[in-house]
Formats: C-alpha cells, structure tokens, sequence
C-alpha cells in the first residue's frame, strides 16, 4: 500500500503532494513501482495534528482519487468521517483505511452498502492526546480486543468479515515498547482472529527512538525490517513511503517465508 498524503501537516511528507496534480503524479509512481494499492488521505493523524472539516478533506482527496483511477489500481481512502468515505467510494474508491476504527457510527453503514474493504486501525485516544502517556493492561491483548470488537460491529451491519482487515495502530498511542510488542507478538496475535493484516511502520518515530534518525525519510530501510519481520509474522499489507524498497524486501520476504 503506497501512502499519498494530501496534507500540509503529515509528520513525513507533509506539503509534498499538497497540490492535487503532485500527488497525482506521485501516486502515479508509486503505481508504476509496483505498488497494489494507493492511499489517498487528506487529514494528517501524526501526533497532535489538527482536526480538518469534512469540506476541506474532501476539496484535498476528490480531485486525487479521480486523477488516480485511471491507473486501475485500487485506491484506499484513508478517513474516520463517513461523509468523505461515501464520496470517496461513489466516485471509485473500493477501501476505507479507518484510523478510528469506526469511531464515526455512520461509517459501518457505508462501507457496507458499498461493498468496500475496511481496514480497522487501533489508535488509543486522539491524534492531539494520542501520546500522552499511553497505557494499557497487556497491549497485545488490549489492542487485539478493541479491534475484534470494532470488526463486529462492521459485520453485524453487513460488510463481508474476509474484506475487513486489522492494524494494530504503530505509533498510535503507544510508547516505544509498546509499538515493539505489537511488533514482536501483536501481528500473529491478530493473524489467528482470522482477519488479515495490516502493518503501518513506515519512518515512524519509534524508529528514532531506537535509531536516532531525527529526518523521518532517513528511516527508510529500518522501515524495511520491520516490514519484513512484520510479513515473517503473517501480516498481508504493509503501508510504506517507499515503494520500491517496500515491494522488494517483501517479495524476499514472501519468497523465504511464504512460497516454499
């Protein structure tokens, strides 16, 4: 899954591919590199990021998607409003990468009745308190709880559970064991819910933590071990900038642990 940010704010990115024809063209190259889906947001979710309206969201990821559809690759709307994830899916979109986890009670609905794929992301509070001091009893647990009952409730309103996917959320209210745990055992945990897996690491702070990289676009290969770890434990997408590095280390990946 290719990451193309239609935002002033995002903590890698942001400002990139804010005009509509740059991220258009930017996501044109990520398809061209091989990647097999594009997600296209317009509301940063990095630490302490402002909330934006349903009309400037949509104004941002509209024009995107439409120039992006003629690639014929499927395009991911990441959003937690309905109202711009209806749009999204009228005009084409076929998935919804919601980081609330269906925090919108509308949002459920929608995905259903247009037959979309659902990613559920875990995200402890907000993203303006997310990293104020996050706690959990067990985080492998705590998160794989909360993302069950999230699937749930999109079954039960009639999306297809095999087109609902889980992210355990990395860096999304949590410290830096925390993001290690899910790394470590959170990605098998949700694998045996029988939903498959989405894992986010790409050139997030915990990164730093361990490696000092201050500039997120110098996190690109430690990027890729925790991808390829995160495949080694069954996860089936992996979200990342670079979509070159992303697409070879997981195909040596799938080819060590998967197509034996």
């Amino acid at each position: 899954m290719g990451i193309v940010n239609v935002t002033p704010d995002s903590f890698s990115d942001g400002g990139d591919h804010l005009d509509p024809g740059a991220a258009i063209r930017h996501g044109l190259a990520m398809a061209q590199d091989g990647a097999d889906i594009l997600d296209v947001g317009g509301e940063s979710t990095r630490p302490g990021a402002d909330a934006v309206s349903v009309d400037e969201e949509l104004e941002r990821v509209i024009p995107v998607i439409e120039g992006l559809l003629a690639s014929g690759i499927p395009i991911s709307i990441d959003t937690s409003k309905a109202l711009v994830a209806d749009a999204a899916l009228a005009l084409g979109a076929s998935i919804v990468n919601d980081v609330t986890a269906l925090g919108d009670p509308a949002m459920a609905s929608v995905v259903a009745d247009h037959q979309a794929g659902l990613v559920l992301m875990h995200m402890q509070g907000e993203p303006r308190t997310m990293q104020r001091a996050p706690t959990y009893d067990d985080v492998v647990e705590d998160v794989a709880g909360s993302l069950l009952v999230a699937a749930s409730v999109g079954i039960e309103a009639g999306i297809d559970p095999s087109a609902i996917c889980l992210d355990p959320g990395i860096g999304f209210g949590k410290t830096l064991d925390h993001n290690l745990a899910l790394l470590a055992e959170g990605v098998v945990r949700l694998r045996r819910t029988g939903h498959p897996v989405l894992v986010g690491a790409s050139r997030k702070s915990f990164i730093a933590a361990v490696l000092g990289r201050s500039e997120p676009k110098e996190r690109d290969t430690a990027t890729v071990a925790a991808h390829v770890l995160a495949i080694a434990a069954g996860a089936s997408v992996i979200r990342s900038h670079n979509v070159v590095m992303a697409l070879q280390s997981a195909r040596l990946a799938d080819a060590i642990v998967r197509d034996q």
